[in-house]
């Protein structure tokens, strides 16, 4: 950089706006540290002494000295373990929230119609309900009692019950009724 006085700062140059709005790294110096440190030091310890000595107290200069050092030591050494700054909460977020909480109402909704029409259904009820249903199953067996139906039948189908173990096993045409699939979820929930 030059030092052309105002004639070059209000020039056209032509740059491009990266080339001018780099960041600028500010190196701090381990000399100026050092140094700002040491004055810190000097002055509390001359403030300390003189309070002392106004009140009649005579304390060894060295002895303050080496206080003053130590808690800096100890500011310095908090400073170097500081947790970094808690994040801002900006309104996007909250955003984010509301549609994670709008995509589950509808997988809800999807859900619910789902079940409407496996009602009706017997085929759809076969196809969408029961797979998610013993595959319900299987997860909460597996993630409570380490096991699943596969690789313990008798157990599994003792801790199931014997109203959804026969749901599960049955590959008839028949749709649940909804009384039925308050018993089943019942006792998916119990595991």
């Amino acid at each position: 950089m030059s030092d052309g006085g105002l004639d070059e700062l209000f020039s056209f140059r032509d740059e491009s706006v990266e080339e001018v709005a780099e960041p600028v790294v500010k190196r701090k110096s381990r000399l100026w540290w050092v140094v700002r440190n040491a004055l810190l030091i000097a002055g509390a310890t001359v403030v300390t002494i003189a309070a002392l000595r106004a009140g009649g107290l005579h304390i060894s200069v060295l002895l303050v000295v080496a206080f003053f050092i130590g808690l800096r030591a100890v500011l310095w050494a908090v400073s170097e373990v500081a947790p970094p700054p808690l994040p801002k909460r900006r309104r996007a977020a909250r955003a984010d929230d509301g549609r994670a909480f709008d995509s589950l109402r509808a997988a809800v909704r999807r859900w619910e119609k789902s079940l409407d029409r496996a009602n009706t259904d017997p085929d759809l009820y076969t196809r969408n309900v029961l797979p998610v249903l013993t595959e319900l199953a299987d997860e909460r067996l597996r993630l409570r009692h380490g096991i699943t139906r596969a690789s313990d039948p008798r157990r599994a189908r003792e801790l199931l019950g014997d109203p959804l173990w026969a749901a599960m096993h049955d590959h008839g045409r028949r749709s649940a009724k909804t009384r039925e699939l308050e018993t089943y979820v019942e006792a998916l929930e119990r595991l």
